[in-house]
Protein backbone atom coordinates (compact mmCIF):
# COMPACT_ATOMS: atom_id res chain seq x y z
CA UNK A 1 0.00 0.00 0.00
CA UNK A 2 2.81 2.38 0.86
CA UNK A 3 4.44 1.68 -2.50
CA UNK A 4 1.20 2.52 -4.34
CA UNK A 5 0.87 5.81 -2.45
CA UNK A 6 4.48 6.67 -3.26
CA UNK A 7 3.86 5.98 -6.94
CA UNK A 8 0.91 8.36 -6.97
CA UNK A 9 2.89 10.99 -5.06
CA UNK A 10 5.80 11.06 -7.51
CA UNK A 11 3.93 12.70 -10.47
CA UNK A 12 2.42 15.29 -8.12
CA UNK A 13 5.85 16.04 -6.68
CA UNK A 14 7.31 16.37 -10.18
CA UNK A 15 4.51 18.73 -11.27
CA UNK A 16 5.18 20.90 -8.21
CA UNK A 17 8.90 20.95 -8.98
CA UNK A 18 8.26 21.70 -12.66
CA UNK A 19 5.91 24.57 -11.79
CA UNK A 20 8.44 26.10 -9.41
CA UNK A 21 11.26 25.84 -11.97
CA UNK A 22 9.03 27.57 -14.52
CA UNK A 23 8.65 30.44 -12.06
CA UNK A 24 12.44 30.59 -11.59
CA UNK A 25 13.00 30.79 -15.35
CA UNK A 26 10.17 33.30 -15.81
CA UNK A 27 11.49 35.56 -13.05
CA UNK A 28 14.93 35.74 -14.66
CA UNK A 29 13.30 36.93 -17.91
CA UNK A 30 11.14 39.64 -16.35
CA UNK A 31 13.56 42.45 -17.17
CA UNK A 32 14.64 41.07 -20.56
CA UNK A 33 13.46 41.82 -24.08
CA UNK A 34 11.73 38.45 -24.24
CA UNK A 35 9.50 39.10 -21.22
CA UNK A 36 6.41 39.04 -23.46
CA UNK A 37 7.18 35.41 -24.36
CA UNK A 38 8.06 34.25 -20.86
CA UNK A 39 5.69 31.24 -20.78
CA UNK A 40 7.05 29.87 -24.06
CA UNK A 41 10.75 30.31 -23.29
CA UNK A 42 10.41 29.33 -19.62
CA UNK A 43 9.13 25.91 -20.67
CA UNK A 44 11.98 25.57 -23.19
CA UNK A 45 14.59 26.42 -20.54
CA UNK A 46 13.17 24.05 -17.91
CA UNK A 47 12.84 21.20 -20.42
CA UNK A 48 16.44 21.82 -21.53
CA UNK A 49 17.83 21.66 -17.99
CA UNK A 50 15.75 18.62 -17.04
CA UNK A 51 16.92 16.80 -20.17
CA UNK A 52 20.51 16.83 -18.84
CA UNK A 53 22.04 14.24 -16.54
CA UNK A 54 20.70 15.41 -13.18
CA UNK A 55 23.87 14.37 -11.34
CA UNK A 56 26.20 16.45 -13.51
CA UNK A 57 23.97 19.19 -15.00
CA UNK A 58 26.67 20.09 -17.53
CA UNK A 59 25.33 23.25 -19.17
CA UNK A 60 27.84 22.91 -22.02
CA UNK A 61 25.67 20.04 -23.30
CA UNK A 62 22.90 22.55 -24.04
CA UNK A 63 23.69 23.72 -27.55
CA UNK A 64 22.33 26.97 -28.97
CA UNK A 65 21.83 27.61 -32.69
CA UNK A 66 20.50 30.86 -34.16
CA UNK A 67 18.47 31.09 -37.38
CA UNK A 68 17.35 34.61 -38.40
CA UNK A 69 13.80 34.84 -39.74
CA UNK A 70 10.42 33.83 -38.44
CA UNK A 71 8.96 34.69 -35.06
CA UNK A 72 10.24 33.96 -31.57
CA UNK A 73 7.69 31.18 -31.13
CA UNK A 74 9.18 29.39 -34.13
CA UNK A 75 12.08 28.54 -31.80
CA UNK A 76 12.24 24.91 -30.74
CA UNK A 77 14.06 22.51 -28.45
CA UNK A 78 15.65 19.42 -29.97
CA UNK A 79 16.38 16.64 -27.51
CA UNK A 80 19.72 15.73 -28.99
CA UNK A 81 22.57 17.27 -30.99
CA UNK A 82 21.93 19.51 -33.97
CA UNK A 83 24.17 21.65 -36.12
CA UNK A 84 23.90 23.53 -39.39
CA UNK A 85 24.48 21.58 -42.59
CA UNK A 86 28.07 22.20 -43.60
CA UNK A 87 29.37 22.96 -47.08
CA UNK A 88 28.95 19.93 -49.31
CA UNK A 89 29.49 18.99 -52.92
CA UNK A 90 26.82 18.00 -55.45
CA UNK A 91 26.99 14.31 -54.58
CA UNK A 92 25.63 15.05 -51.12
CA UNK A 93 22.11 15.46 -52.52
CA UNK A 94 22.15 11.79 -53.51
CA UNK A 95 22.97 10.65 -49.98
CA UNK A 96 20.27 9.34 -47.61
CA UNK A 97 18.88 12.05 -45.32
CA UNK A 98 17.62 9.88 -42.44
CA UNK A 99 18.66 6.74 -40.59
CA UNK A 100 17.39 4.68 -37.66
CA UNK A 101 20.00 3.45 -35.18
CA UNK A 102 22.97 4.34 -37.42
CA UNK A 103 26.63 3.88 -36.51
CA UNK A 104 28.39 7.26 -36.54
CA UNK A 105 32.09 7.81 -37.21
CA UNK A 106 33.75 11.07 -36.13
CA UNK A 107 37.04 11.94 -37.82
CA UNK A 108 39.82 14.47 -37.85
CA UNK A 109 40.90 13.29 -41.30
CA UNK A 110 40.93 15.10 -44.64
CA UNK A 111 39.24 13.14 -47.42
CA UNK A 112 40.09 15.34 -50.36
CA UNK A 113 42.49 15.37 -53.29
CA UNK A 114 44.45 18.59 -53.09
CA UNK A 115 46.78 20.32 -55.53
CA UNK A 116 50.44 20.40 -54.60
CA UNK A 117 51.79 23.49 -52.88
CA UNK A 118 53.25 26.14 -55.13
CA UNK A 119 56.76 25.45 -53.93
CA UNK A 120 56.50 21.65 -54.16
CA UNK A 121 58.98 20.03 -56.51
CA UNK A 122 59.06 16.44 -57.74
CA UNK A 123 61.74 15.36 -60.21
CA UNK A 124 61.06 12.38 -62.44
CA UNK A 125 62.98 10.83 -65.28
CA UNK A 126 60.01 9.48 -67.22
CA UNK A 127 56.30 10.09 -67.75
CA UNK A 128 55.58 6.71 -66.16
CA UNK A 129 57.19 7.89 -62.92
CA UNK A 130 54.90 10.92 -62.81
CA UNK A 131 51.87 8.70 -63.42
CA UNK A 132 52.97 6.45 -60.57
CA UNK A 133 52.92 9.44 -58.21
CA UNK A 134 49.41 10.42 -59.32
CA UNK A 135 48.18 6.83 -58.99
CA UNK A 136 49.64 6.58 -55.48
CA UNK A 137 47.71 9.65 -54.38
CA UNK A 138 44.43 8.18 -55.67
CA UNK A 139 45.22 4.84 -54.09
CA UNK A 140 45.71 6.47 -50.69
CA UNK A 141 42.32 8.20 -50.65
CA UNK A 142 40.48 5.12 -51.99
CA UNK A 143 42.11 3.01 -49.27
CA UNK A 144 40.87 5.47 -46.64
CA UNK A 145 37.33 5.35 -48.04
CA UNK A 146 37.31 1.55 -48.12
CA UNK A 147 38.52 1.38 -44.52
CA UNK A 148 35.68 3.71 -43.49
CA UNK A 149 33.08 1.61 -45.32
CA UNK A 150 34.32 -1.55 -43.55
CA UNK A 151 33.51 -0.02 -40.16
CA UNK A 152 29.80 -0.17 -40.98
CA UNK A 153 29.28 3.53 -40.25
CA UNK A 154 26.29 5.10 -42.01
CA UNK A 155 27.08 8.69 -40.93
CA UNK A 156 30.62 10.03 -41.36
CA UNK A 157 31.57 13.39 -39.81
CA UNK A 158 34.92 15.15 -40.01
CA UNK A 159 36.43 18.40 -38.76
CA UNK A 160 38.43 18.54 -42.00
CA UNK A 161 37.12 18.77 -45.58
CA UNK A 162 35.44 15.85 -47.34
CA UNK A 163 35.90 16.48 -51.06
CA UNK A 164 33.73 15.79 -54.09
CA UNK A 165 35.34 12.42 -54.82
CA UNK A 166 34.65 11.10 -51.29
CA UNK A 167 31.17 12.66 -51.21
CA UNK A 168 30.12 10.88 -54.39
CA UNK A 169 31.79 7.65 -53.25
CA UNK A 170 29.77 7.69 -50.01
CA UNK A 171 26.57 8.56 -51.89
CA UNK A 172 26.98 5.48 -54.10
CA UNK A 173 27.07 3.35 -50.95
CA UNK A 174 24.16 5.02 -49.11
CA UNK A 175 26.43 6.68 -46.53
CA UNK A 176 25.86 10.22 -45.27
CA UNK A 177 28.92 12.45 -44.80
CA UNK A 178 29.62 15.97 -43.59
CA UNK A 179 33.01 17.69 -43.59
CA UNK A 180 34.17 20.91 -41.93
CA UNK A 181 32.03 20.19 -38.85
CA UNK A 182 32.84 22.79 -36.14
CA UNK A 183 35.02 21.34 -33.38
CA UNK A 184 32.51 22.22 -30.63
CA UNK A 185 29.66 20.45 -32.47
CA UNK A 186 31.77 17.37 -33.16
CA UNK A 187 32.77 17.23 -29.50
CA UNK A 188 29.10 17.30 -28.43
CA UNK A 189 28.33 14.53 -30.93
CA UNK A 190 31.01 12.32 -29.37
CA UNK A 191 29.87 13.15 -25.82
CA UNK A 192 26.24 12.38 -26.62
CA UNK A 193 26.55 9.46 -29.01
CA UNK A 194 29.72 7.73 -27.81
CA UNK A 195 32.83 6.72 -29.72
CA UNK A 196 35.83 8.99 -30.20
CA UNK A 197 37.32 11.33 -32.79
CA UNK A 198 39.74 9.35 -34.96
CA UNK A 199 42.81 10.91 -36.58
CA UNK A 200 43.34 7.92 -38.90
CA UNK A 201 41.12 5.52 -40.80
CA UNK A 202 43.22 2.49 -39.84
CA UNK A 203 42.21 0.02 -37.12
CA UNK A 204 38.80 1.58 -36.38
CA UNK A 205 36.76 -0.76 -34.18
CA UNK A 206 33.16 -0.80 -32.99
CA UNK A 207 34.20 0.91 -29.75
CA UNK A 208 35.31 3.95 -31.75
CA UNK A 209 31.84 4.47 -33.26
CA UNK A 210 28.85 6.22 -31.75
CA UNK A 211 25.16 5.62 -32.36
CA UNK A 212 21.78 7.28 -31.83
CA UNK A 213 18.15 6.30 -32.18
CA UNK A 214 17.42 8.61 -35.09
CA UNK A 215 19.36 10.83 -37.51
CA UNK A 216 17.90 13.13 -40.12
CA UNK A 217 18.68 16.22 -42.14
CA UNK A 218 15.86 18.66 -41.44
CA UNK A 219 14.82 21.98 -42.96
CA UNK A 220 14.46 24.66 -40.27
CA UNK A 221 13.55 28.07 -41.64
CA UNK A 222 15.93 28.88 -44.47
CA UNK A 223 18.62 26.50 -43.21
CA UNK A 224 19.16 22.76 -43.22
CA UNK A 225 20.28 21.09 -39.99
CA UNK A 226 21.71 17.70 -39.16
CA UNK A 227 19.77 16.35 -36.17
CA UNK A 228 20.78 13.47 -33.89
CA UNK A 229 18.06 12.36 -31.46
CA UNK A 230 17.67 9.60 -28.84
CA UNK A 231 21.32 9.87 -27.82
CA UNK A 232 22.79 6.84 -26.10
CA UNK A 233 25.68 8.16 -23.96
CA UNK A 234 25.12 11.66 -22.59
CA UNK A 235 21.85 13.49 -22.18
CA UNK A 236 21.97 16.64 -24.28
CA UNK A 237 19.72 19.06 -26.16
CA UNK A 238 19.89 21.93 -28.63
CA UNK A 239 17.87 25.14 -28.56
CA UNK A 240 17.09 26.50 -32.05
CA UNK A 241 16.39 30.21 -31.72
CA UNK A 242 14.42 32.17 -34.32
CA UNK A 243 13.76 35.87 -34.66
CA UNK A 244 13.56 38.77 -37.05
CA UNK A 245 17.09 40.15 -36.65
CA UNK A 246 20.44 38.63 -35.76
CA UNK A 247 21.10 41.18 -33.00
CA UNK A 248 17.74 40.39 -31.42
CA UNK A 249 18.44 36.63 -31.47
CA UNK A 250 21.77 37.24 -29.74
CA UNK A 251 19.93 39.10 -26.98
CA UNK A 252 17.49 36.19 -26.71
CA UNK A 253 20.45 33.83 -26.33
CA UNK A 254 21.91 35.90 -23.49
CA UNK A 255 18.54 36.01 -21.74
CA UNK A 256 18.06 32.26 -22.05
CA UNK A 257 21.57 31.62 -20.74
CA UNK A 258 20.71 33.58 -17.58
CA UNK A 259 17.51 31.56 -17.20
CA UNK A 260 19.30 28.25 -17.77
CA UNK A 261 21.86 29.06 -15.07
CA UNK A 262 19.11 30.08 -12.62
CA UNK A 263 17.13 26.88 -13.19
CA UNK A 264 20.29 24.76 -13.08
CA UNK A 265 21.29 26.27 -9.75
CA UNK A 266 17.81 25.66 -8.35
CA UNK A 267 17.86 22.00 -9.38
CA UNK A 268 21.43 21.48 -8.19
CA UNK A 269 20.96 23.09 -4.77
CA UNK A 270 17.41 21.91 -4.22
CA UNK A 271 16.46 25.24 -2.65
CA UNK A 272 14.84 28.44 -3.92
CA UNK A 273 14.77 31.74 -2.05
CA UNK A 274 11.41 33.41 -2.70
CA UNK A 275 12.31 37.06 -3.25
CA UNK A 276 15.33 39.29 -2.78
CA UNK A 277 15.90 39.01 0.93
CA UNK A 278 13.60 36.67 2.87
CA UNK A 279 15.19 34.33 5.33
CA UNK A 280 12.82 31.52 4.40
CA UNK A 281 13.38 29.26 1.41
CA UNK A 282 11.29 26.77 -0.49
CA UNK A 283 12.72 23.26 -0.54
CA UNK A 284 12.04 21.74 -3.97
CA UNK A 285 14.29 18.73 -4.35
CA UNK A 286 15.51 17.21 -1.14
CA UNK A 287 13.14 15.19 0.96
Amino acid sequence: MASSCQTRAEPARFRKLYSLLLKCASTSMSSKLIHSEKPFFSKMVVDAVLSLDQDELDESLIGVKKIPGGGMQDSLLIRGVSFKKTFTYAGAEQQPKSFTNPLILSLNVELELKAEKDNAEVRVDAVADYQAIVDAEWEIIYRKLQEIEKTGAKVVLSKLPIGDLATQWFADRDIFCAGRVPAADLRRVVQALGGSIQSTTSDIGREHLGTCGKFEERQIGGERYNVFEECTKAKTCTMILRGGAEQFIEEVERSLHDAVMAVRRAVKNGEVVAGGGPSRYVQIWRT
